[in-house]
C-alpha cells in the first residue's frame, strides 16, 4: 500500500496526547458498558450527567513552569483545552465515546458532509471509485473535482484504473435502498492497487457493521442518523486506525473550523448513551416490515385481500435482509441485523406522491435515524431518483403498529384507485 498522505500542518494542539486514561478494564467491557462509561475518566465534578460547555476559550495554567508552548507538539496537554476550534470539553468528550464503539480514533465534525469534505481534503486523491448512493457525498466529489481535478470513476471499474493513492468511495447499506455492498470485496480490491477504502457505514452504525474488521482505511458515519437518533443535532465521524492520518485529520480540522458546537457535542454524548438499545430495535423492526412486505408480494394474490392491496400498490421492496444470494458474506459482515432503512417503490408516481398522508405515524421528512419512523417520497430531496421510490426510516415504535398504519395507508390507495373511495381511517387526503 502507498503511503498515506502527509497533511499535518505545524503549531496545531495534538488531541490525542491527553490525559488520564480510561480505567484499565475498560477493554474488557461491551460496547453497551462502553457507551455509558468509555468517557468517565473526563469527570471532572459530581454532575452524573455532563454539563454543556459553550466557551471557544480556556485559560492557560496559572503556574508558568506548567505553560507547554505549541511548538512542542509531543508533550502532554492532559485534558485542558486552549480553543474550540482545536478541542473543547463536550466534544472531547463524545470523541471518547466514539472511539471504542467505532474500533479507531474518531474525530467529530459538524455535519457528515463535512467529515467527508475533510477526508477528502486530507486524502487528495487523483481518481475516486464510486457508485449511486448519497447525493450529498457526489454533490462533495464535485467540489473536489473542481478543486483538484480529480477523476470520479465507476464503482465496477477494472482494479487496474486505480493507482497508489486513489479512494475507493465505498456506501454501504446504500442510500436510499438500504442494500448492502461487500466490504472485503472492495478493500481486496482497492489495497492491491496501493488505493485506499473509505467506507460510508451511516446506514449501519456501531453494532450492526464494523468497517475496520473487512478492511476499511477511513470511516465515515454521518452521525446526523443514528449516532445523534433524534432528529435534533448535526454531526459527522472519521475514524482511522493509522495514527499519522488521525494527527493529520486533527490539524486540518482546526484550520477548516468544521468543528461540532458545544450544544451539539452534549446532544450526541446523550444520544450515544442509548445507541445499541435504539439501533437493535429499529433495526429489528425493518427486517419484521420488510418481511412482511415481501410475504405480501410474494403471496398469491386471489383469495388474499393483504396481498391483494399491497401488491395493487406496492410494486418493490429494498433492504439488505432481501438480498438472499449475498448472504454467504452479508451474514457475515452484518451480523445482528441489516439496518433500519428499506426502500418502497410504487406501482405509480401519483401513489408514492400520495402514500405519505395516508399515515399516521410516519411523518413525511427527509434525513432518517432518529426514534420517530419518518417516510420521504424521496423525489423532494434527490433529483437523481425513480419518482415512483419512497425511502422508509423506520424507529423504535412498536412493528405491528407500524405495519397496521403502512396497511391503512396501502388501502386507502388501493380503494382510491379502484374508485372505491377513501372510507379509511388516515391522515390528510
Amino acid at each position: 500500500m502507498a503511503d498515506p498522505p502527509n497533511g499535518i500542518l505545524a503549531n496545531t494542539t495534538d488531541p490525542l496526547a491527553s490525559s488520564p486514561q480510561p480505567a484499565p478494564s475498560f477493554h474488557k467491557w461491551s460496547a453497551a458498558t462502553q457507551a455509558i462509561h468509555a468517557d468517565d475518566h473526563l469527570n471532572r465534578i459530581e454532575d452524573v450527567a455532563p454539563p454543556v460547555h459553550v466557551a471557544t476559550t480556556f485559560r492557560y495554567h496559572d503556574d508558568p513552569d506548567q505553560l507547554i508552548p505549541s511548538t512542542n507538539l509531543s508533550a502532554p496537554i492532559s485534558d485542558r483545552h486552549i480553543y474550540s476550534r482545536h478541542t473543547a470539553p463536550t466534544t472531547t468528550r463524545l470523541e471518547a465515546l466514539l472511539t471504542p464503539l467505532l474500533h479507531a480514533p474518531t474525530l467529530t465534525y459538524s455535519s457528515g458532509l463535512s467529515a467527508l469534505h475533510a477526508a477528502y481534503v486530507f486524502l487528495r486523491p487523483r481518481r475516486i471509485a464510486i457508485t449511486a448512493g448519497y447525493h450529498g457525498a457526489h454533490a462533495v466529489l464535485q467540489l473536489h473535482r473542481r478543486l483538484t481535478g480529480a477523476t470520479l470513476l465507476p464503482l465496477a471499474c477494472p482494479a487496474s484504473d486505480l493507482h497508489p493513492g486513489d479512494v475507493i468511495h465505498l456506501e454501504t447499506p446504500l442510500n436510499p435502498t438500504g442494500e448492502a455492498l461487500s466490504i472485503a470485496h472492495y478493500a481486496e480490491k482497492a489495497h492491491s492497487r496501493g488505493a485506499y477504502l473509505l467506507v460510508d457505514s451511516t446506514f449501519a452504525p456501531p453494532g450492526l457493521q464494523e468497517p475496520f474488521a473487512w478492511g476499511a482505511d477511513l470511516v465515515m458515519h454521518s452521525g446526523t442518523k443514528y449516532l445523534g437518533g433524534h432528529s435534533d443535532m448535526l454531526c459527522g465521524v472519521l475514524a482511522t486506525r493509522q495514527e499519522d492520518w488521525y494527527r493529520g485529520l486533527a490539524d486540518d480540522r482546526a484550520v477548516l473550523g468544521s468543528v461540532m458546537g458545544g450544544l451539539e457535542g452534549w446532544l450526541g454524548v446523550r444520544s450515544v448513551r442509548t445507541l445499541e438499545v435504539r439501533v437493535q430495535r429499529q433495526s429489528a423492526n425493518a427486517g419484521k416490515l420488510v418481511g412482511w412486505l415481501a410475504a405480501a408480494l410474494q403471496r398469491p394474490v386471489t383469495g388474499d385481500r393483504e396481498s391483494e392491496v399491497v401488491a395493487g400498490v406496492v410494486a418493490r421492496v429494498q433492504h439488505a435482509s432481501l438480498q438472499s444470494g449475498d448472504m454467504a458474506w452479508l451474514a457475515e459482515q452484518m451480523p445482528s441485523g441489516f439496518g433500519p432503512v428499506f426502500a418502497l417503490s410504487m406501482r405509480s408516481e401519483r401513489l408514492a406522491r400520495r402514500l405519505p398522508s395516508k399515515l399516521e405515524l410516519f411523518h413525511h421528512a427527509t434525513s432518517l435515524g432518529g426514534v420517530e419512523s419518518l417516510i420521504e417520497w424521496r423525489t423532494m430531496s434527490d433529483t437523481t431518483v425513480d419518482t415512483r421510490l419512497l425511502r422508509v426510516s423506520v424507529g423504535v415504535e412498536g412493528w405491528e403498529d407500524l405495519r397496521d398504519d403502512l396497511m391503512r395507508g396501502f388501502t386507502a390507495l388501493w380503494e382510491e384507485e379502484k374508485g372505491v373511495g377513501e372510507g379509511v381511517e388516515g391522515k390528510g387526503t
